[in-house]
């Protein structure tokens, strides 16, 4: 009997659903496809119907939810216009509410840091470097236009600042996750983002 579109869809999700919980509790690495459809429920079959491999299955999960700088930088290039800086720190900041609130993006980002990426998962680095690339050219945009206005402070460069915002946003998350949570991301973040955006911010003349 042939399947629906919707039957289709719904295993779709429930091999990627089975997917991450594999993956984070035994590493990509160590995870077969039997792995992954036994928790699924599906044969392998089912998951060479709907992905042509592991690194296939594993590039369909990554896309699934967006990690840091993603969609964190959409809404700060869409309202940079006026206070270009207030906009990326409100940006950044509510990421980090996000991250600290949604289970699915802590585990997929977990498994990400975890990954030993070779030759079988080069794709899924590639794919990283390519999302990484596009989103600090929005940041760097950002900080672009705070440097038209002539709200960026003098010892930084759109470029510079850009680094300084993405590393810490990394660090943090990286380390929350990889050390088991043992401060607050989001109270402890939106201070360190006020501290760091501070230093972005010209000092106007009293």
């Amino acid at each position: 009997m042939r399947r629906t579109k919707a039957e289709a869809e719904e295993t779709r999700h429930r091999i990627l659903d089975a997917a991450e919980r594999v993956f984070y509790a035994k590493g990509v690495s160590n995870t077969t496809l039997e792995d992954v459809a036994r928790a699924a429920g599906v044969s392998r079959g089912a998951i060479y119907w709907h992905f042509a491999n592991k690194t296939d299955l594993f590039l369909a999960l990554y896309n699934s939810v967006k990690i840091p700088q993603e969609d964190m930088l959409e809404p700060a290039g869409a309202e940079a216009g006026t206070d270009a800086l207030s906009s990326i720190e409100k940006a950044a900041a509510e990421w980090l509410d996000l991250m600290e609130q949604d289970e699915q993006r802590q585990r997929i980002l977990s498994i990400l840091l975890r990954c030993d990426y070779g030759s079988d998962l080069a794709p899924v680095l590639e794919r990283q470097q390519e999302v990484d690339a596009h989103h600090t050219t929005l940041l760097v945009n950002a900080f672009a236009s705070a440097m038209a206005s002539g709200n960026l402070d003098a010892r930084w460069t759109p470029h510079s600042a850009a680094r300084a915002l993405r590393w810490m946003m990394k660090g943090l998350c990286s380390e929350w996750l990889l050390f088991g949570k043992r401060f607050d991301l989001a109270t402890d973040g939106r201070e360190g983002l006020r501290l760091l955006f501070d230093t972005f911010r010209r000092s106007r003349p009293h």
